[in-house]
């Protein structure tokens, strides 16, 4: 390429940029005066023939003056509304193409003679029209530059500083082209900083590039969130040198920027700043100033990188050797490479948060596939448990039907014969018919109460009673098979006469004893000893069964209170018994809000112990009104629960359902009052902060559809006098997470139930 055609500047202008020159060269002529030679195409076209053939289909405007030649030519581009433009000053390129339209001009023509002084290449002085014409051509085609134009002319040649402008701009573009186009090719954060920052300290020529990233750290104290958010660090870093000292993970002490006031907001809002003379600029900071002098810092260039809406960190270029004045195009320069990094940075954020949820969600589908097959293993379990059971039972009543069955046949056998059977075997038969009877019903009574128990129907008939009566009674009922398998039956009352009144459902308690007694004399041989222990610690009663029976191995003690289990199917032929007392047990004490721990050894014996707390009566009706009790309970009644939480909703949901409850879940608690003023539940389980919990109280009992509504509280912890604040405040209960089962139905079972007499009151 020649040394003209290197002059010529050639750029796609739109069509009214392009008018803006062809202005600009009018404009010349008349600041000129008549000497002035404008020429363009419409002129030519007259004159010369075959002009398209000569010159093409160009525009063009030509000037010739003894201060300033130069050449305007463009060619439309109808699809794009564009010119492709030529602009040209050139002594050698102007004398050639006034050549050609001297050639071809008649020689008639006026034109001819005042072309010909123009035929050679002429340069002109340096004179005030040149510096205008650069100024002006300064500002059509680059005009983010114009403040600095007049100062930049003074000396140069025409059209220099144009050319020059227009060279750096387009490295410019391909620059922050590279740049985005990293971005839309890559998702890779670390490789598009990098990349941006080696590239941008070699373009604008700096010593040092370096990405200053602000971090947050997660701490409490007003102090410490101050720390959070002035805390970064250098993360990436150019240097043109490697002796210049490395600023790679430096962070700036906080201290420092105590003399800059209001800097992150400055940043923010995107102002970017151009320190020439660090030095002299921080001289008041000593600090400041002498962390910038340990790293060879003399001038800096800062441009931000806000983040939606948020300052991410800052884009800073150094001058290390010697001293610089930043230029306006630098300065905006370096603040679009800090916008377009920082959409790279918000595009790699929500990838990385897609990818989160992507894994989330992964992890969810891994849990929730897991959680089925578990269900689906322990519905085969329960399902063979059942079978067992089934089984088991089969045989359970085969053997008193039997008894039953043949017995009653021999006695009816026997009165329809002439001779009678002797009164002693009648008394003997119909005994063992009676025995087997009540066998039969204990059975089926025990497997009822377990299924009322299991759907939540079971109410408690809470009451005071005598401890040592019901010791004694449960005693006395077994005493009969003790004997039989000649076991020792020890009932030992550490008790005192104030500490023998109680409340709670007695007849449950009895039962209690009643089945562990049992057990223990199953599984107790000839000769060994069986003990009922009862003591009183504060407000619980302790009951205390201990045997000196075949034990219990460690790894199967966790199977005693699941439903239909007996532990060896040696013994089911042996023991027998439905698999369900020890289950029954256990849900009878929780249903008391008590315990049972088990102790065991081999060959020795076990312990079972049970810890009841004593009951409040007036959360129960007494035990004369409880088939009306059980009435209430199986009537439909409407729960709300206002949970965010999906597994705690998911389990309350599915026991208040299996208690036929109509069971309502409700997520957000924005709309929660109106929603209730629709449903008009008769009970509310919340799980949210005790202010909003206190505010849809009172709107409940402001409204006279939900007055009667009761509320349940769910925490996670709460102290003695919380409750007693906020039960002062209208709230009927309360529940502590994690739930358990048959408190939950318990505490809803008591609210509702007072509820309704309320109602009928």
């Amino acid at each position: 390429m020649n040394p003209v055609s290197k002059s010529i500047l050639r750029r796609t202008l739109p069509i009214s940029i392009f008018e803006e020159l062809c202005s600009l060269w009018r404009e010349l002529v008349e600041m000129e005066g008549s000497t002035t030679i404008l020429l363009d195409d419409s002129i030519i076209s007259s004159e010369i023939k075959n002009t398209v053939e000569i010159l093409g289909t160009k525009k063009f405007y030509l000037l010739l003056s003894s201060q300033l030649c130069a050449l305007l030519q463009g060619t439309l581009n109808a699809s794009s509304l564009s010119y492709q433009v030529s602009i040209t000053c050139e002594a050698e390129a102007i004398a050639e193409f006034t050549h050609k339209l001297h050639q071809h001009l008649d020689n008639g023509s006026p034109w001819r003679d005042r072309l010909t002084p123009y035929l050679l290449p002429h340069l002109p002085q340096l004179n005030p029209l040149q510096s205008h014409f650069n100024g002006r051509l300064w500002n059509i085609l680059v005009p983010e530059f114009s403040e600095t134009s007049e100062v930049m002319y003074e000396g140069l040649r025409v059209c220099e500083p144009v050319e020059e402008a227009l060279r750096q701009q387009v490295a410019q573009e391909r620059l922050l082209n590279q740049v985005v186009g990293q971005i839309r090719q890559s998702l890779e954060l670390s490789v598009i900083l990098e990349t941006a920052v080696r590239e941008l300290r070699s373009f604008l020529q700096v010593d040092r590039l370096v990405i200053y990233e602000f971090r947050e750290k997660t701490l409490s104290s007003s102090e410490s969130e101050n720390l959070r958010r002035t805390w970064g660090l250098v993360t990436y870093e150019s240097r043109v040198s490697q002796s210049i000292p490395s600023l790679l993970n430096v962070t700036a002490e906080d201290t420092c920027f105590a003399n800059i006031p209001e800097y992150k907001y400055k940043y923010r809002q995107g102002e970017i700043v151009a320190i020439d003379d660090v030095e002299r600029r921080y001289s008041s900071s000593l600090c400041l100033s002498q962390f910038l002098e340990k790293y060879w810092v003399l001038s800096k260039l800062i441009a931000p990188i806000v983040v939606d809406g948020k300052l991410w960190g800052l884009l800073i270029a150094h001058q290390c050797f010697k001293k610089r004045q930043w230029l306006n195009n630098e300065k905006a320069f370096l603040g679009q490479i800090g916008e377009h990094l920082a959409v790279a940075i918000y595009q790699a954020q929500l990838y990385a948060q897609v990818q989160e949820q992507k894994n989330s969600f992964e992890q969810r589908v891994i849990e929730r596939t897991q959680e089925l097959r578990d269900t689906l293993v322990a519905s085969q379990a329960a399902n063979h448990s059942k079978s067992e059971f089934l089984g088991n039972m089969s045989h359970e009543l085969r053997t008193p039907l039997t008894c039953i069955i043949g017995l009653s046949g021999t006695l009816l056998h026997w009165s329809q014969e002439s001779s009678n059977l002797p009164v002693d075997k009648q008394e003997k038969y119909l005994q063992t018919i009676q025995n087997s009877g009540k066998h039969l019903l204990d059975m089926i009574n025990e497997i009822l109460e377990y299924s009322n128990l299991q759907s939540g129907k079971y109410v408690l008939a809470v009451r005071e009673f005598s401890l040592t009566k019901v010791a004694k009674n449960v005693v006395q009922r077994v005493s009969d098979e003790a004997e039989h398998r000649r076991i020792n039956l020890a009932l030992d009352l550490q008790i005192s006469e104030q500490q023998d009144s109680f409340c709670a459902d007695p007849e449950r308690v009895q039962q209690i004893l009643y089945h562990l007694l049992n057990n223990a004399l199953k599984f107790t041989p000839e000769n060994g000893t069986v003990t009922l222990r009862i003591w009183r610690e504060n407000n619980q009663v302790s009951l205390e069964v201990e045997d000196t029976g075949i034990g219990i191995k460690e790894e199967q003690i966790p199977l005693l209170f699941e439903s239909f289990q007996q532990l060896e199917n040696s013994r089911r032929r042996v023991y027998g018994g439905t698999g369900l007392g020890l289950a029954l047990t256990k849900q009878l004490v929780e249903l008391h809000g008590g315990t049972i721990e088990v102790e065991s050894m081999i060959n020795q014996g076990s312990t079972f112990t049970v810890r009841i707390p004593n009951q409040p009566q007036n959360q129960y009706k007494s035990a004369n009104q409880s088939g009306e009790n059980q009435a209430l309970f199986t009537k439909n009644k409407t729960v709300v629960l206002v949970e965010s939480n999906e597994e705690i909703a998911t389990l309350i949901g599915e026991l208040l359902t299996a208690a036929n409850y109509h069971f309502i879940w409700l997520m957000d608690g924005s709309k929660v009052i109106k929603k209730l003023e629709l449903l008009e539940p008769s009970a509310v389980i919340l799980d949210q902060d005790l202010s909003e919990v206190l505010k849809i109280n009172e709107s409940l009992k402001e409204m006279p559809e939900t007055k009667a509504t009761k509320v349940l509280l769910l925490r996670d912890e709460i102290t003695s006098k919380e409750w007693t604040e906020i039960s002062q405040k209208g709230i009927d209960d309360y529940l502590i997470k994690p739930i358990q089962p048959n408190l939950l139905l318990k505490r809803v079972n008591a609210l509702i139930f007072n509820n309704e007499e309320s109602g009928n009151n």
